[in-house]
């Protein structure tokens, strides 16, 4: 059963597609990293393999912008796309043993923007209600729990209204798993106050810890402090490297800003799930298990 530890770190994993870029693949379709599922799943295990050698003790699956939409998108039946979302565990599980057997399997739910391919997880407000986003994610999220998952990540949230139609899914599937918004500042994407956000999840015991993923570093210590004073539960935090996306130039701009100092500081305040998020490579991850380990 996954736990998070209250007297020590557990080291999460960084970017998934940061590192399939790295190794050649053109992910700028609108599957992003889900197409090497169809394509080169060998691909995907050896980047959660490369995590796992570097420290890390977690392996976030390919699954962040998997939909039956998007699949059907390129004309693929339900079952072909039920048979890809299992797939995303199955393959995270491969490396694992491969890596010496130790370490947690997290199935990525990323936000309904996220398959909208258009930036919409970084805006949020969808105009759809609680009841329609709970709909759409149900199937999804019912088949990458029928694969045996140790967790759940519900990442990359920018609002409430999809944080809560999340949570009660997976109350409803008695799962662990962790919310982490996309943030900027003090609030969410959607402008929200982050200890209203955070509040959604205190009480629930499915959730095991809340936080924070895709955003600044410079954004995370006041999350932290926030999310553990208002949720009582462990912090989760995975931001960015700290470089900007340039969406007309189709590169990322400006200086790293993400060190162990930073993560350090995480730990010291209360985070008890710490990794990378976009543009964190697998020695950055040795990095900051050296740092906080």
């Amino acid at each position: 059963m996954f736990s998070v530890p209250k007297d020590s770190v557990l080291i999460s994993d960084g970017g998934l597609a940061t590192e399939l870029e790295a190794r050649g693949h053109d992910l700028s379709g609108d599957l992003w990293s889900a197409r090497l599922l169809m394509d080169h799943p060998d691909e995907i295990i050896a980047v959660h393999s490369a995590f796992f050698e570097s420290g890390s003790g977690i392996a976030t699956t390919a699954s962040y912008q998997a939909s039956f939409d998007g699949f059907a998108n390129h004309g693929m039946s339900g079952a072909e796309a039920e048979q890809l979302l299992r797939r995303s565990v199955e393959l995270a599980k491969t490396a694992r043993d491969r890596s010496g057997g130790t370490g947690w399997v997290a199935a990525s739910v990323g936000p309904y923007g996220a398959a909208l391919s258009n930036g919409a997880e970084y805006i949020g407000r969808y105009g759809l209600s609680v009841s329609e986003l709970a709909e759409w994610h149900r199937h999804r999220l019912e088949v990458l729990v029928s694969a045996g998952p140790d967790v759940v990540a519900l990442e990359t949230i920018p609002d409430i209204d999809e944080a809560e139609a999340l949570i009660g899914l997976v109350q409803d599937l008695g799962m662990p798993a962790w919310l982490s918004y996309t943030i900027s500042g003090d609030r969410t994407r959607a402008g929200q106050p982050l200890a209203e956000a955070f509040s959604v999840a205190a009480g629930v015991p499915e959730v095991v810890a809340v936080g924070v993923n895709c955003c600044a570093p410079t954004d995370v210590l006041n999350a932290v402090r926030v999310a553990r004073s208002v949720s009582g539960k462990p912090v989760v935090v995975y931001p960015n490297s700290g470089e900007e996306w340039d969406g007309d130039r189709r590169a990322w701009k400006g200086l790293p800003g993400y060190s162990g100092d930073l993560a350090a500081r995480w730990v010291a305040e209360g985070a008890r799930i710490v990794g990378g998020c976009c543009r964190i490579r697998p020695a950055d991850i040795a990095a900051l298990a050296a740092a906080v380990g």
